[in-house]
């Protein structure tokens, strides 16, 4: 009986935890970290805000877990692409094309994601899934380059590089700024433009041939 108590007892804690994970994710969804308050979140999930303390030993490492779950939801996202069908050019063009896409449809998560100032802790998951990110460009940059579509020395390198013109390509539209200009009425750039840009740039970056330029089979 006492094993069934402390069981139900853990099953109950992993419940809340989740629960709590949830609602902080939820408001980085609409206001990015800025709007992760302890007393606000417990709110959210009608517990007292001590009892979040029970689960994260502090708000940095709650943002930082949270982070963490929204980051590896975009490098799983990616990852199917690069590792799906296609050649290594399409599959990074489309690669970059879906990222974009994912970013603008959730802007206020993506820039708090990339740029948004965090938690030290927070940083340092940004750190870790700024690598994974490189990881996945380097196994597309090594079979682009095996099979000759894509002409890079420094692979490694490379694909760091990608990861930080993806980042600096949408930060400014994804910003508050650019958001704020937005509603008042002000022209930016559209997705497609801001994909194509970047699209561009990344295959002139690998060597590889833009779409246009293809040959003709």
């Amino acid at each position: 009986m006492a094993y069934r108590t402390t069981a139900l007892r853990i099953d109950r804690d992993q419940s809340l935890r989740e629960q709590i994970l949830n609602a902080a994710l939820a408001r980085v969804v609409e206001g990015g970290f800025a709007a992760l308050t302890m007393q606000a979140l417990a709110a959210d999930v009608g517990i007292a805000t001590g009892s979040l303390y029970r689960h994260f030993s502090s708000k940095g490492c709650l943002a930082a877990e949270v982070f963490a779950v929204a980051s590896q939801r975009e490098v799983e996202a990616l990852a199917a692409i690069v590792r799906g069908p296609g050649n290594p050019v399409q599959r990074l063009a489309e690669g970059l094309e879906r990222f974009a896409a994912r970013a603008w449809d959730s802007r206020q998560l993506a820039f708090a994601l990339i740029a948004e100032p965090v938690d030290p802790l927070v940083d340092e998951q940004r750190l870790l899934y700024r690598e994974a990110y490189a990881a996945l460009f380097i196994e597309l940059l090594q079979e682009g380059v095996a099979d000759g579509q894509m002409r890079v020395q420094q692979v490694n390198l490379v694909a760091a590089c990608l990861v930080g013109a993806i980042a600096e390509v949408l930060v400014g539209p994804l910003s508050p700024p650019a958001r704020t200009a937005r509603e008042a009425g002000y022209p930016g750039p559209s997705l497609a433009e801001v994909s194509q840009v970047l699209i561009t740039f990344c295959l002139r970056a690998v060597g590889a041939p833009l779409p246009e330029e293809e040959p003709q089979s």
